[in-house]
């Protein structure tokens, strides 16, 4: 491999980037060193070293909050933006725990 550098611009969500500087400095690790390290990483098992998941819908989050917590449910409804429809006089606990968490 060449020892010339080459940069890389990325765009990345604001509080993902200073919460990662964080960790990364603890373990004493820049971020130009972490993000060489993953592509070292990526070139050494030819494919990325984690499995990508898909981000779960607020449903699947629901569900899976509800299933914690072992409150007894039944399926739930959701707008095409994917914002829960609960009715507070049929479910006030489900309502309960989806406007205050």
């Amino acid at each position: 491999m060449s020892s010339a550098k080459s940069t890389v611009n990325v765009k990345i969500d604001a509080d993902v980037k200073k919460t990662a500087s964080t960790l990364l400095s603890r373990m004493g690790i820049d971020q130009t060193t972490a993000i060489e390290m993953f592509y070292r990483k990526i070139i050494a098992v030819q494919a990325l070293p984690f499995l990508p998941e898909p981000i779960p819908s607020n449903g699947q989050k629901l569900l899976s909050a509800i299933t914690r917590r072992s409150i007894s449910h039944k399926a739930v409804n959701v707008d095409a933006q994917g914002h829960i429809i609960i009715d507070k006089d049929e479910d006030p606990e489900l309502y309960d725990w989806a406007i205050n968490g």
